[in-house]
């Protein structure tokens, strides 16, 4: 087994690891790195439609920020989590992908002013709606 720390080993926010079993890969976490340098969110080591699985330890948005990216680039698995954390994970994504896609107009607005070309939002609201498919809560014991 080996584990590969994508986020949040060199500071708090944007926590992923990948798990690799002989060829098999799983994430814990998905996280959006947070603050002043939050576009530094590392681009996974492997395609997203070759991941199995995610596991979510909980719904904040530094564990779980970028798992609409993730289904928006290929990843076609489930989202294993408590039911607790599926229904709050939901609530912070919408939330997220309004702040991502007003953003972007605002910075597309402005660079357009300048001269310079549009932004577009990590994600937006369909790639939220896409990802919510497939959240499965399930029991720790």
């Amino acid at each position: 087994m080996k584990l590969t720390f994508l986020g949040g080993a060199h500071e708090v926010t944007g926590s992923c690891t990948m798990i690799e079993i002989n060829g098999h890969y799983g994430l814990v976490d998905c996280g959006m790195e947070q603050g002043r340098d939050y576009f530094v969110n590392v681009p996974l080591p492997v395609k997203a439609e070759n991941i199995e699985f995610l596991l979510l330890t909980h719904a904040h948005i530094d564990h779980a920020g970028l798992i609409p990216l993730l289904y928006k680039n290929g990843y076609y698995g489930q989202v294993y989590a408590t039911g607790a954390t599926c229904a709050l994970t939901e609530i912070l994504l919408a939330d997220s992908a309004h702040i991502q896609e007003s953003e972007a107009q605002y910075q597309t607005r402005k660079n357009l002013r300048a001269g310079k070309e549009p932004v577009e939002p990590l994600f937006t609201q369909e790639d939220v709606d896409r990802a919510m498919g497939h959240l499965r809560p399930c029991h720790y014991d």
